[in-house]
């Protein structure tokens, strides 16, 4: 990392930090429904045989509140900072200075993922010290799961941001591309309550696929190769569209 990137870098994340809507939602929403909800639903306490033994808070609550932080952070984020950045002519400009405009798209791609790894890791030790949720029993399992699910994330919202003419058609593009997204993943309705056929179409959704490995390696379960294979398929067609498409100025 050279000394240009890693000062552009920090900018990035001076200026993340400033934007108080995305810290709420991306880092102190999902910690507070874990707290709110995993505190007064005493259901999500108790040990479910549905759930070999386990309690609801500890695997399928906690890798959902771990989905919503990452799925925000792509598809509302990131790609309103990008387009607001093209609207004002900053990548325009930037292409005249040393700095190229793809250094701001690598400084961001890493804030985002350092603000995700900062999210989930806040999420497992909140519910940890909360509740006693178990850290991740298999986390070279989750560590794949996280790594694959957050580059299809951040690729679908990278997508989002070489597609959308303005600011404006970002943001209402994200949250309508994010609400289906997070019901396929079974964020209302849980997967084992779907009927077949929207489990199978959640199967292949990225956050299907990304919630499913979630809950099963916090589980202490190896994640379904069908998910992974659907993760990277997705990490690799919308990362290949975005940077065909992407539109500097």
């Amino acid at each position: 990392m050279t000394k240009a990137f890693g000062k552009l870098a920090a900018v990035e994340a001076r200026l993340f930090l400033r934007e108080p809507a995305a810290v709420f939602f991306v880092i102190v929403l999902p910690v507070g429904l874990l707290l709110a909800l995993g505190g007064t639903i005493p259901g999500f306490r108790d040990a479910d045989p549905s759930l070999g033994g386990q309690r609801f808070v500890d695997a399928p609550f906690t890798g959902m509140m771990i989905l919503l932080s990452i799925v925000t952070l792509a598809l509302s984020a990131l790609p309103s900072a990008l387009v607001l950045y093209r609207e004002r002519g900053v990548l325009r400009r930037m292409s005249t200075t040393p700095v190229r405009p793809g250094s701001l798209l690598s400084a961001q791609l890493l804030v985002n993922v350092a603000v995700s790894v900062v999210a989930t890791a806040l999420t497992l030790i909140v519910g940890h010290l909360a509740f006693g949720v178990p850290l991740p029993k298999a986390p070279w399992a989750f560590a794949m799961v996280f790594v694959l699910g957050s580059v299809a994330m951040l690729a679908l919202g990278l997508l989002l941001a070489a597609v959308a003419p303005n600011s404006r058609v970002v943001q209402g593009a994200g949250a309508a591309l994010m609400f289906p997204l997070l019901f396929l993943a079974g964020m209302w309705l849980p997967r084992p309550l779907m009927p077949e056929v929207l489990l199978r179409i959640s199967d292949f959704t990225p956050t299907g696929a990304f919630g499913q490995g979630l809950v099963d390696a916090l589980g202490g379960h190896a994640p379904q190769p069908l998910h992974l294979a659907v993760l990277a398929g997705w990490a690799l067609a919308a990362g290949l569209a975005a940077a065909r498409l992407f539109r500097w100025q």
